[in-house]
């Protein structure tokens, strides 16, 4: 039989129960929301949301075959956590005995930043100093650096330490695996942004966009298992490609570097430009950079003297006047000239106009002034066209703007405009004198007489390739027709003698090709006044006969030779690796014969 009265009185004491409960949990709650609010909200910092970054890979630069010449690389960042070191003790993981099995023992601090630096090859100084300044600055500090963008092979010995407040970050760094080859091109990357050469121009392409990830961390700022999410996707940088075959550029640079060293120079350069499109196969300087080691040459080194460093050219620019007078019907090949010792037509009294050799009267045909690059018979033809017309002419040839490379830090170069010549300058430009150029843009002057007198802009970037196959950044090439076909391949022909008949008959060869050449030997001039410094040049074209590749070498200040002839073997070795190397058809007629004296 049920006991009402018992019944009633559990009844009772349960709801009591149920009610001190409530109570409990209200005192509870309002301890928690009013009373502790503070002291909580600044514990939970202990298990909250960290974020971190997630790099993007940045896009890598290629050659024309796709070599890699610059792309990204797995580096850590050893960071720490300094609020949670003891800078009593540390335990870590160390082999004592040698036999492969670590254990957890019990070190001084300084030990266990030791035993890391060690690894890293730091200075523990300074990662003490790293840890303390942060706690200094705020005493409940998470993070500092230890060590940055060391390698993966640092990072697992670091790792194996096993020390509880050290952790790591990935962090990409660059890296350029053919070193020194097509440095001055390629460029490199300080520590935070590109500083020099399409690692700096076409940032836009190859910069990645960082993303981001979150996770829930502990009281010892470890990720909590399974909290970790991305934030925000990264976004990968673009592959650059290049115009630059790497074969031919470590060649070029190997055997610019070793005629430039022989000679004593002070610097050289060299450019390989295929004639049709106006692609710069190879483009070399003489000291080149290697992206890898900064520290191996001083700063005017380090970047591509090719397209920012305007010189005088002298004769090399000889062709270009003499195309022009062939264009405009002023001249003809074979038209007979007596040349006189020095010319003086129009000249300042006292000054004179001479050829790099004495001679008296000579006999020479138009193609012989050109050939035997006489500055007396070149200024006598020259001023046969007005001086609009000759500054117009050289400007078609590309000088005075940049190319259309648009390198970065590249020069113009000078062609004075009309108000600025002065009656000497007004002749001396037409032989490369009073005026200034660059290499490359020596090389795209070339390439227009080679093309039938079609000057097209030179290239370097193919395009930038996204990684969803797309491309950019595409070379909008606009091609001039800079003198009639005629009087290019004219100019050419007679280039060809040079090779032929002339200065360097007998000092370069190549059997079975038909190659056209002018030689250039430039004063330098030093406070105003030209001294005995020169910088010596070749600028030719093979085959003659159907121009495919250009190739011009300067060499500057060299000590143990002072002429044209200096520059000769690198030209020679540079030519002949060209054939080679792109398999030009040996020509299939001899160059034709001109006369240059009669």
């Amino acid at each position: 039989m049920i006991n009402p009265r018992g019944t009633r009185h559990r009844l009772a004491l349960t709801v009591i129960m149920v009610f001190a409960i409530i109570v409990g949990l209200g005192v509870r709650l309002f301890d928690i929301q009013v009373v502790r609010a503070d002291a909580i909200s600044e514990g939970a910092s202990d298990h909250r949301s960290r974020q971190v970054t997630v790099y993007g890979t940045r896009g890598s630069i290629v050659d024309t075959n796709g070599v890699v010449l610059a792309d990204s690389v797995q580096r850590f960042d050893i960071t720490a956590s300094p609020r949670n070191v003891d800078f009593t003790t540390t335990s870590i993981l160390r082999d004592d005995d040698g036999d492969g099995e670590s254990e957890r023992v019990t070190v001084p601090t300084s030990e266990a930043i030791a035993a890391i630096a060690a690894i890293t090859g730091d200075d523990p100084a300074e990662m003490t100093a790293a840890l303390t300044d942060a706690l200094a600055d705020d005493p409940r500090a998470d993070f500092a650096y230890l060590s940055r963008k060391v390698k993966l092979d640092v990072f697992e010995q670091v790792k194996a330490l096993g020390i509880s407040w050290v952790y790591n970050e990935l962090h990409p760094a660059r890296s350029y695996p053919n070193g020194a080859v097509a440095g001055n091109l390629v460029g490199f990357l300080g520590t935070d942004e590109p500083l020099a050469g399409v690692e700096n121009y076409l940032d836009e392409c190859l910069a990645a966009t960082n993303g981001s990830s979150l996770y829930e961390a502990g009281a010892d700022g470890v990720a909590l298992p399974g909290t970790s999410y991305v934030d925000a996707e990264p976004v990968d940088g673009a592959t650059v490609h290049l115009t630059i075959d790497s074969d031919l550029q470590w060649f070029t640079q190997q055997t610019l570097a070793s005629q430039a060293q022989s000679l004593g120079a002070e610097w050289a350069t060299a450019m390989v430009v295929r004639v049709d499109d106006g692609h710069i196969m190879a483009a070399a300087d003489w000291p080149s950079v290697d992206p890898n080691d900064l520290n191996s040459l001083p700063a005017e080194d380090m970047g591509a003297r090719s397209f920012t460093s305007p010189y005088e050219p002298g004769s090399i620019i000889k062709p270009f006047t003499f195309a022009s007078l062939l264009d405009a019907g002023k001249v003809s090949v074979t038209e007979q000239l007596l040349v006189p010792a020095s010319y003086t037509e129009g000249l300042p009294a006292g000054k004179v106009i001479t050829d790099a050799w004495w001679h008296g009267e000579v006999r020479w045909t138009a193609a012989g002034i050109l050939a035997d690059s006489s500055n007396i018979g070149t200024s006598m033809l020259s001023t046969r066209l007005d001086a609009a017309t000759r500054r117009d002419d050289l400007l078609g040839f590309g000088f005075n703007t940049p190319t259309g490379v648009d390198f970065l830090g590249e020069e113009p170069g000078t062609v004075l405009p009309l108000d600025r010549l002065d009656s000497i300058t007004n002749v001396t430009q037409q032989f490369g004198q009073g005026m200034a150029a660059t290499s490359a843009q020596v090389a795209s002057a070339y390439q227009a007489l080679g093309n039938g007198g079609v000057h097209v802009p030179l290239t370097l970037v193919e395009g930038c390739e996204w990684p969803d196959g797309t491309m950019t950044n595409t070379p909008n090439v606009e091609s001039t027709q800079v003198v009639s076909e005629s009087a290019a391949d004219q100019t050419v022909s007679v280039m060809e003698q040079v090779i032929s008949q002339g200065s360097l008959s007998s000092i370069v060869s190549f059997p079975g090709y038909r190659v056209a050449a002018k030689t250039g030997t430039a004063e330098i001039a030093e406070n105003g006044v030209y001294g005995e410094e020169r910088i010596v040049s070749i600028a030719g074209m093979v085959p003659a006969d159907d121009p495919e590749y250009v190739v011009v070498v300067t060499i500057a200040k060299p000590d143990t030779m002072r002429t044209s002839a200096a520059a000769a073997p690198a030209f020679e070795t540079i030519m002949q690796q060209v054939i080679k190397a792109f398999r030009i058809s040996p020509s299939s007629t001899s160059a034709p014969f001109i006369p240059l004296t009669w």
